[in-house]
């Protein structure tokens, strides 16, 4: 009780700041860049922008190369830095980036829903278990403002509240969580399963778990790539929320993220305009979210919409939308993406099978799989959540099949350990 009070404190107190500074430009990719990365990691700072801080830009071109190097980071004993990398930046602001032991019971790729709650409980149950981050913990679901059908939540909670209490629910039972920390490489060495990080060291670990989730798919129209970070943002981005404060803004998506955006945005913009390109928000989204969005004055739906173009000259200034047959033009001046997942399953393609879509497949789906070159091959049928390569399980939104909500990812990274107790035995 005394934990949840002062989290509660936590989120709502202002005390006098002494610590890191970021000075940077709103219409920076790299300044969002590590607002973001920031932010999610629940590192507090205080930004400060050059474009309206004279003395700022002054000191950025006296400690860097100008506005070429931003941002600038300025730590509470008065160091500077021009333009970390977020591994740098993790290390700066004391993010444990390094695994402290060479073998490990159970390792863990992911650090969203899934991977969390399966650190939660392999920890929680003695095994030695290590978490590999490459950007901040909570995933893409780190990233909702308001999650309202989680279950034991009836108020709703943050994606953000939601991953720092698992984060330390995990290390409390022992679990390291490594943070800006990516995985390089993943190669079988029968009985190990050995994982390159980032930095080039490598872990050893009996069993696997793939938990890398999902990102936002990339807008390819004219002007997307130009102000990527700077006007067009993939995802909640709630850092730049009230930047845009009075501003009329745009999001594209038909998804439970994007109805969660928008009803966010309309707490800020003075209007919110959603773009979808199917005939209603009912067959993608939620009901409890689509009535809240039309009882929102603010926010207008366009259906059978989609988008042409990013318009603007330094900034985004419209967006083009194609409706059926004919074209119009909305005065926005930021877009905010939430269009479909792409699977982050680069690393493990050579390895792992997955479908056509590039999920992975498991459990029951693999002796079925008897034409993919990758199929289950031992003696013993899989286990649930186990991949083709025994000792490898896959959970949450990366999974072929998952459910694609935060209580079934939750869900399939806590039985996951189950079923790595069963093959641990068999080793």
């Amino acid at each position: 009780m005394l934990d949840d009070l002062l989290l509660d404190w936590a989120a709502r107190a202002e005390p006098p700041y002494g610590g890191l500074r970021l000075v940077g430009s709103r219409w920076s990719s790299a300044c969002f860049a590590a607002k973001d990365f920031l932010s999610r990691n629940q590192v507090p700072y205080r930004w400060v922008d050059v474009d309206e801080d004279e003395p700022a830009r002054l000191l950025v071109d006296s400690v860097s190369n100008g506005l070429t190097s931003l941002p600038v980071v300025i730590l509470g004993d008065g160091s500077m830095h021009a333009a970390p990398v977020p591994r740098q930046l993790a290390d700066l602001v004391g993010l444990q980036t390094k695994a402290s032991l060479p073998f490990y019971d159970v390792v863990i790729v992911g650090a969203g829903p899934s991977g969390l709650a399966a650190a939660v409980y392999a920890a929680s149950e003695g095994l030695r278990t290590l978490v590999a981050e490459e950007s901040a913990h909570g995933g893409q679901a780190g990233t909702s403002s308001r999650i309202e059908n989680y279950l034991g939540f009836p108020s709703g909670l943050s994606g953000a509240d939601l991953a720092g209490r698992a984060t330390m629910q995990a290390r409390r039972f022992g679990a390291e969580l490594l943070s800006a920390t990516g995985v390089a490489a993943i190669r079988r060495d029968d009985p190990y399963r050995i994982v390159t990080l980032g930095d080039g060291s490598e872990v050893s670990c009996h069993a696997l778990i793939l938990a890398m989730g999902v990102s936002v798919r990339r807008l390819e129209v004219t002007g997307s790539d130009r102000f990527a970070g700077a006007g067009v943002y993939y995802g909640a981005a709630m850092t730049e929320a009230a930047a845009y404060r009075g501003k009329p803004v745009c999001v594209i998506g038909a998804g439970n993220s994007a109805g969660q955006g928008a009803l966010f945005y309309a707490r800020y913009a003075s209007s919110v305009t959603i773009v979808v390109r199917g005939k209603a928000l009912e067959h993608t989204m939620s009901r409890y979210l689509v009535d809240r969005i039309r009882a929102e004055p603010s926010i207008q739906v366009i259906t059978d919409g989609e988008v042409n173009e990013i318009l603007g000259e330094d900034t985004v200034e419209g967006v083009s939308i194609r409706c059926q047959d004919a074209t119009r033009t909305l005065d926005v001046s930021a877009v905010f993406v939430f269009i479909g997942a792409r699977p982050h399953t680069e690393l493990v393609s050579e390895l792992v099978d997955t479908d056509d879509k590039g999920f992975i497949v498991t459990g029951p789906d693999l002796p079925r799989r008897a034409g993919r070159p990758r199929r289950w091959k031992d003696a013993r049928g899989p286990h649930l959540f186990e991949t083709n390569v025994p000792g490898v399980f896959a959970v949450g939104d990366v999974r072929a099949g998952s459910g694609k909500r935060v209580a079934a990812a939750v869900g399939e990274g806590s039985a996951c350990v189950s079923m790595v107790h069963a093959y641990l035995a068999t080793v």
